[in-house]
């Protein structure tokens, strides 16, 4: 048995991913199987080695070791799509020459002149396959003349393609409301489909367990499979986290960032525990469990299909009981390898230095680099001459300003923020005090934009949502 999990390096470690992979490691792990983490990185517009590396340390964090992958090596590497792109091409060729793909040459225009037609004809899908038949010279001829061109496998054109999902068990779709998908892009990367199929059946993957989300776009895989003539995995296809609200989980509405939980304090155990709930229980409906307790345990005919709520109420109480349950000594242990050691002590210190004349004055100075700042005064989230929507419409800007935010260091903080007041038409000073103040709940600290850079951006992200929703009209 092979399972995997295939992150996409394009943002901050997500809780999503950590959720996918505890559930293909305990099902690898109770059966004696391999976990591999594979990671999707073709969209290199967006793919970061930062990003991919916050993915390893927060999955090592939690505990969900991997036995393949790009940093531990393995026998079905590489394990990055970007080091794979031959493999893909040369398997897009081979479906051309079998007469189950074919090259299209549609342009942008032709494209949206397609998409306009299917709107107006309310048709299930808005390629219209009009490249399909070309033949095999017409279509080198136009390769070599240096014409753009995208292979398209050629879906059935009746009839219905079965999925069967180890949750769900048969899902049937019309074959109509398929459309040709796009296997190699113009650019001659793989989409997400055909590296997708092809990485799966080279890496012996046994079972497919990701998220429901993905069901979609299952019948294509499936049919993906059956033009190379290979045998599909086991499809298990797991329910969406969501928010109180029932909504699908998003940093709108709740911190999705791995890197925050850790930095908040949150034990891993505790995080695993509350993970391996989401939808899961265990025989005896016990609510705290470890690890290798719902490995030993574990059968997926215990997952309920209805979505599990992220209650962060539920992860602190959780997380209260782990932090009971330690010794004194551990206890310290646990707080010197959080924020309390000395590596974040030597970031924090030299921003302070000159403003406590006393030892003991450090603690009331640095308390929002460790804890939450409480509840913020409304009133001093609005500047003098401004009135509270102006102040939540800037606030507004600078969430999403800060959510797009790759690097994350002062000097880049501070060009992002000052590019903002100038684009608002804000004066710095009183952007920088609204932000201030929402970042750490106090108007007088530390240099601002190297006060954030410890602080770390997840939990920025999440104290700025919370100004963002103390401000809401």
């Amino acid at each position: 048995m092979r399972v995997r999990i295939a992150p996409s390096p394009t943002g901050d470690p997500h809780v999503g991913t950590a959720y996918i992979a505890l559930f293909n490691k305990v099902f690898a792990d109770k059966h004696g199987g391999q976990f591999i983490l594979r990671i999707e990185d073709t969209d290199q517009a967006r793919s970061t080695r930062e990003s991919e590396e916050a993915i390893f340390r927060s999955l090592r964090w939690l505990g969900l070791d991997w036995d393949e992958g790009p940093d531990v090596g393995g026998p079905k590497g590489p394990y990055r799509q970007s080091e794979r792109t031959e493999i893909y091409r040369e398997h897009a060729r081979r479906l051309v020459a079998e007469g189950h793909a074919y090259h299209c040459f549609a342009t942008a225009e032709e494209l949206a002149q397609m998409r306009r037609v299917a709107r107006e004809q309310r048709l299930a899908t808005s390629y219209d396959r009009r490249y399909r038949e070309i033949t095999a010279a017409e279509a080198r001829r136009r390769v070599d003349a240096g014409e753009a061109y995208v292979i398209r496998l050629k879906m059935p054109l009746s009839g219905t393609t079965v999925v069967h999902d180890g949750l769900r068990g048969p899902i049937e779709i019309d074959n109509r409301e398929l459309d040709d998908q796009v296997l190699l892009k113009s650019d001659g990367f793989p989409t997400y489909h055909l590296a997708n199929v092809v990485d799966d059946h080279l890496m012996g993957i046994t079972h497919v367990i990701r998220a429901e989300e993905w069901i979609p776009s299952t019948p294509k895989h499936v049919q993906l499979y059956a033009a190379f003539g290979w045998e599909p995995p086991t499809f298990i296809h797991m329910p969406l986290l969501r928010n109180k609200d029932k909504s699908k989980i998003s940093k709108r509405k709740n911190p999705v960032s791995l890197d925050y939980y850790e930095q908040s304090g949150y034990l891993p155990e505790a995080m695993v525990n509350f993970l391996g709930r989401m939808g899961w229980s265990m025989p005896d409906e016990a609510e705290k469990f470890d690890y290798a307790q719902m490995r030993d345990s574990f059968t997926f005919e215990r997952m309920s299909l209805s979505g599990p709520i992220f209650d962060l109420d539920k992860l602190d109480w959780l997380n209260g009981m782990y932090i009971r349950e330690l010794s004194d000594a551990q206890l310290v242990q646990r707080l010197q390898g959080w924020l309390l050691g000395s590596g974040y002590l030597e970031q924090v210190a030299p921003l302070v230095r000159e403003r406590i004349p006393r030892l003991g004055d450090f603690v009331g100075k640095t308390a929002f680099f460790f804890g939450p700042t409480g509840d913020l005064d409304k009133a001093l989230l609005v500047p003098k001459k401004k009135e509270p929507i102006e102040s939540y419409r800037a606030m507004k800007e600078v969430v999403q300003a800060v959510d797009a935010m790759r690097a994350w260091d002062a000097e880049r903080i501070e060009a992002v923020l000052r590019g903002l007041a100038e684009t608002t038409g804000w004066k710095v000073r009183d952007l920088f005090m609204m932000i201030r103040y929402g970042v750490t709940g106090q108007k007088a600290t530390p240099p601002l934009f190297e006060t954030m850079e410890v602080i770390g951006k997840a939990r920025c992200q999440a104290r700025l949502r919370a100004a963002l929703l103390a401000l809401k009209p």
